[in-house]
């Protein structure tokens, strides 16, 4: 757990600009609060009024993965309600992660099929690669280097990882994204003993090998917080969010 959570330190910077909606899940909430507030800068830098949810929210997703779905239901139920004006006025729902913004996209409309709101926040819910690159970001200076981007599956199921790659490109860096697969963890699958090993093995099929021959002066970047466990866990190497490494090219 991190010192201080994203929501206890975040401030609003009161700028001028077109509202958005800061989804701070759990993760990036209270282990690694560093990304939200990167996340934070750097759509400032692209022009948005950046607000955070005022209630303590989560998708579900821990739920709907054990089968808990009366209890995932009732987690969306608080966003629907939590959320209500800002679903109404279209005001776009940034989701730094990945498993979060699948929720979002898929799970919420299965599990509430005929509420207008819940198809209209499906629609409105988008990663912070998508909204920037819509935006046509670019920062005031220049990042270098390279960077290893590793998607994770639900990133990749729901919309791949172009616009990222495009993003830190314009930044600066000499990015790749290398086909790697699944990283392991899948969640909690790998925190698991009696799948630990299983877990390991699936890391060394692509992308600890990947991490490797990138070398030690390259960025890894994930936004998955599974897989930079999985990642800074097996081969010790740190790992930054997408939104981390943008900041860096705003100087």
């Amino acid at each position: 757990l991190a010192a201080r959570s994203f929501r206890a330190g975040w401030r609003a910077a009161g700028a001028a600009g077109d509202r958005v909606l800061l989804f701070a899940d759990t993760f990036n909430d209270y282990f690694r609060p560093q990304s939200a507030h990167a996340a934070a800068r750097v759509l400032e830098s692209a022009g948005c009024a950046v607000e955070v949810p005022r209630a303590r929210l989560c998708c579900g997703r821990p739920y709907y993965d054990f089968g808990m779905l009366d209890e995932a239901k009732a987690a969306l139920g608080r966003i629907l309600g939590a959320l209500g004006p800002e679903i109404e006025t279209g005001t776009p729902l940034v989701v730094l992660e990945p498993a979060c913004l699948s929720v979002f996209r898929d799970e919420l409309t299965n599990l509430f099929p005929d509420d207008a709101r819940a198809a209209r926040l499906a629609q409105q819910a988008v990663s912070l690669g998508e909204l920037l690159r819509a935006r046509g970001w670019q920062p005031d200076a220049r990042a270098a280097g390279r960077v290893l981007l590793h998607g994770h599956c639900h990133q990749k199921a729901l919309a791949g990882t172009v616009a990222d790659l495009a993003l830190l490109r314009a930044a600066g860096y000499e990015a790749e994204a290398p086909d790697s697969g699944c990283c392991g963890m899948a969640g909690a699958f790998g925190f698991k003993p009696r799948h630990y090993e299983a877990s390991k093995r699936i890391a060394e099929l692509a992308l600890l090998p990947a991490v490797r021959a990138a070398g030690a002066d390259a960025l890894v970047v994930a936004d998955g917080f599974s897989c930079r466990e999985q990642i800074e866990q097996l081969e010790g190497r740190p790992t930054l969010h997408l939104a981390e490494a943008l900041a860096r090219a705003l100087g």
